[in-house]
């Protein structure tokens, strides 16, 4: 009996539930790093461009540097779990989140009286929070894998999913309400509190043993999953969007709850996933995304033309449930274009195509905001998820 079959008796049935209890403890390690990580999402922009005096370019160059370490995180994050095991990779991550508080805890010091010098450490918190969220997603999404075998492979994805946006959509509300109460500095104990939660969590779950099989090169687990990691691309560009210019865009347009706007992509996410996270191990990854995109399109051209915040919020919400069915996927495509012995390097090569679009599309959409507004970066995204969509088609008919 193979590993694959051994531990596909572990989850059984069809639906989305199936899975969720050998699942859990991992989604719990997942849902504490994010909160983390999501803490500081809504607060750092608003940092960097008010209380550092920096203009949207560079705070698109803030909010996207992350992706750029996270292109080497991935393939670092790949064969850590491939070789190490999924355990010591997760502890990695989660260790690494407390290296990003102790980062913006020096920071602190240089607010008033040296700006450049903060700046420049946040930019070095966020490089490190790429190696952060490689190592956790990452580490998890294989061990899942290990623990219920790849019939379920969409189900680990919609889980994992569920579990990121939930710790991001807990975590905006939450930094926003301590940096209101007490500043940056707050936000910064408490990502150090939720790393090392985490770490001690993480610690008691039951590791699981790596293939003895011989690994593929990283570049060759590359280019078999290079398709449906284009179509990753081209749908993560909304969420690359609504992460890091929502909260400028709602101030820009005098309204309130800018961060809310990303608790709703976060809810929209989990909603979806809930609701029809089963169907892409159902009826296929292709076909899935190719319908959810097109959705995420419709959400992201609301923003773009919303005249009240409610219908913003809609439209992050649609925007964060095509785009997190979308992930789905594309991603059970890739995962069964991998071997057992180099699924974790699969699932860091994978979303390494997301890196692409989160780091160079918030530097390109604060050039494109300098320009045209920032309402515009939401029309270029919507464009975007349809040239997603079209790829979704051609998988869908080679298929």
């Amino acid at each position: 009996m193979t590993s694959d079959a051994r531990t596909a008796v572990a989850a059984t049935g069809n639906s989305l539930w199936s899975a969720f209890l050998p699942l859990l403890p991992f989604m719990l390690a997942v849902f504490v790093g994010f909160v983390a990580v999501g803490m500081a999402l809504p607060i750092i922009p608003r940092h960097v461009h008010d209380t550092l005096g920096q203009g949207t370019v560079v705070v698109g160059f803030v909010m996207g540097i992350q992706y750029l370490s996270s292109l080497f995180g991935r393939m670092w994050a790949g064969g850590t779990t491939d070789e190490r095991g999924p355990k010591r990779a997760a502890l990695i991550g989660l260790f690494a989140v407390c290296g990003v508080a102790a980062l913006y805890l020096l920071s602190v010091p240089f607010i008033a009286s040296s700006p450049r010098v903060a700046l420049a450490l946040v930019l070095c918190a966020r490089l490190l929070t790429g190696i952060v969220e490689s190592f956790v997603i990452t580490s998890t999404m294989a061990w899942g894998l290990m623990r219920v075998g790849p019939l379920h492979a969409g189900k680990v994805f919609g889980w994992m999913g569920v579990a990121l946006f939930g710790g991001l959509a807990a975590g905006a509300p939450l930094g926003t309400a301590i940096y209101a109460q007490h500043g940056f500095a707050g936000v910064a104990l408490a990502v150090l509190a939720a790393g090392a939660l985490g770490l001690a969590f993480t610690s008691c779950i039951a590791g699981l043993r790596p293939s003895g099989l011989p690994r593929l090169p990283f570049t060759h687990v590359l280019g078999a999953v290079k398709l449906p990691g284009l179509g990753l691309t081209l749908c993560s560009t909304g969420y690359a969007m609504i992460t890091a210019f929502a909260v400028l865009l709602f101030a820009e347009r005098g309204w309130g709850g800018g961060a809310l706007a990303l608790t709703f992509m976060g809810l929209g996410f989990i909603l979806g996933r809930l609701l029809f996270g089963h169907l892409p191990d159902a009826i296929g990854g292709a076909r899935v995304a190719l319908y959810c995109v097109l959705a995420e399109a419709i959400g992201l051209a609301l923003i773009w033309l919303a005249p009240a915040p409610a219908l913003a919020w809609l439209g992050a919400a649609l925007g964060g449930g095509g785009y997190g069915l979308g992930f789905q996927g594309f991603g059970l495509e890739a995962v069964r274009r991998a071997p057992e012995q180099s699924r974790g390097s699969a699932m860091g090569a994978y979303v390494i195509f997301q890196d692409l679009a989160m780091g160079l599309g918030p530097p390109l959409g604060g050039a494109l905001a300098k320009v045209a507004g920032l309402d515009a970066v939401y029309l270029a995204a919507a464009l975007a998820a349809l040239g997603s969509a079209s790829i979704a088609g051609h998988m869908l008919r080679r298929a």
